[in-house]
């Protein structure tokens, strides 16, 4: 594949901007055990090549926005999600969240399994809509937005690392980290390419741009998913327990190297783990128990 070629695939729904964060996302509302259990979001990075390769473009709608100085970055007020409206087993996963991101924090969102974190996640990454609430990103209120200005929105605003590095396995490390922009311009521009070059050599992988997935230890995996997540520079990304599948050496390796994206480029996180260790080393701890913020405190260095 050259990525200065193909065109894009999928259409305007969840599924092509999912894509630009790099795999499909199935999000599959399954509650269970009367709605403690938050959504399931599984991956499917089954993406056909040649999809990717004749597929349509993106839309190209416009998404404005209407942020100001010293407004947050995301505000969440009194989100509430339910799923299976009206039937019997009608159950209510989260319960009135408030929560505010500022530009440039990097924040540890924590929780038990089932608490809601994926579910927060989920709407927070524009997956879902919330069933009552208000949700603004830098300053646009967003529950009203049909699919294509939410698929432009996500575009334009967030990137996404996920527990799996979910590359397309046919594809190089370089190929991969073009995808967003492939995704969401329906080609990769000269200039584009160049951006995707020096975000893989900012993440040390200079040496190994051309190649592909199966030929890179499992670190190093994660840090062409970072990459591909910073290509478009977006203000916030969202990373799902980024760490969770790797040995403590590689997971130690990839925090820092998100620390170090977050010190250079000023770029907001919000990191979804299950590991104490690591969310004492973010700035911010947020913590999610039973569908609500339970606790909400800058952590203490030193």
């Amino acid at each position: 594949m050259n990525p200065t070629e193909p065109r894009a695939a999928g259409n305007s729904s969840t599924a092509a901007a999912c894509a630009v964060a790099g795999g499909n996302v199935d999000v599959n509302a399954d509650v269970k055990d009367g709605g403690n259990d938050a959504v399931n979001a599984d991956v499917n990075a089954d993406v056909n090549a040649a999809a990717v390769a004749n597929g349509a473009t993106t839309p190209t709608a416009t998404v404005t926005t209407t942020a100001t100085a010293g407004q947050p970055l995301l505000q969440l007020q009194d989100i509430r999600k339910s799923y299976n409206l009206g039937l019997p087993n009608q159950a209510e996963v989260l319960h009135g969240v408030s929560l505010a991101l500022a530009a440039g924090e990097f924040v540890a969102l924590i929780g038990p399994s089932g608490s809601g974190k994926s579910t927060l996640l989920n709407l927070i990454g524009l997956l879902e809509k919330p069933s009552a609430g208000s949700y603004r990103i830098q300053g646009q209120e967003t529950t009203g937005m049909d699919d294509t200005a939410l698929t432009q929105l996500r575009a334009c605003t967030l990137g996404f690392v996920f527990q799996f590095h979910h590359l397309l396995p046919a594809f190089t490390a370089l190929e991969n980290v073009t995808l967003p922009s492939l995704m969401r311009e329906g080609r990769v521009s000269a200039q584009q390419l160049q951006r995707a070059k020096e975000v893989l050599a900012a993440v040390g992988l200079e040496e190994a741009m051309d190649k592909k997935p199966g030929a890179l230890s499992g670190g190093m995996q994660q840090r062409v998913a970072i990459a591909r997540a910073l290509v478009l520079r977006p203000p916030l990304v969202l990373a799902d327990e980024p760490t969770g599948n790797l040995d403590t050496a590689s997971s130690d390796e990839v925090f820092a190297l998100m620390r170090r994206m977050h010190a250079e480029l000023g770029t907001s996180f919000l990191i979804v783990t299950h590991d104490p260790r690591l969310a004492q080393r973010c700035d911010r701890v947020v913590e999610l128990v039973d569908g609500q913020v339970l606790r909400d405190e800058v952590v203490k260095k030193g």
